[in-house]
């Protein structure tokens, strides 16, 4: 028999933008929102060596589809899109 595979832990967002409500919903991966509103989009986390980014998106058409923002360097700055 072999072992579980656990789910990697959900991550706190690293920055606390205000008007926005940033749930994790995966390990590097985040739900905007406004706060009690709708869903605006997800930020996500991405490495390539040692270097992190941030990729933004956009759900647009009820959500059903999602539209590139682009990536940037700090949570905060992906996390400006959406303001």
């Amino acid at each position: 028999m072999s072992a579980p595979v656990l789910a990697a832990p959900r991550e706190t967002f690293p920055a606390a933008p205000p008007g926005l409500t940033i749930t994790a919903v995966g390990a590097g991966l985040w739900r905007v929102a406004l706060p009690g509103g709708p869903v605006l989009g997800h930020i996500e986390r991405r490495t390539h060596g040692d270097v992190e980014r941030y990729a933004a998106r956009r759900l647009v058409g009820g959500g059903v589809r999602a539209m590139a923002l682009g990536e940037f360097w700090s949570a905060a700055d992906a996390a400006e899109c959406f303001r």
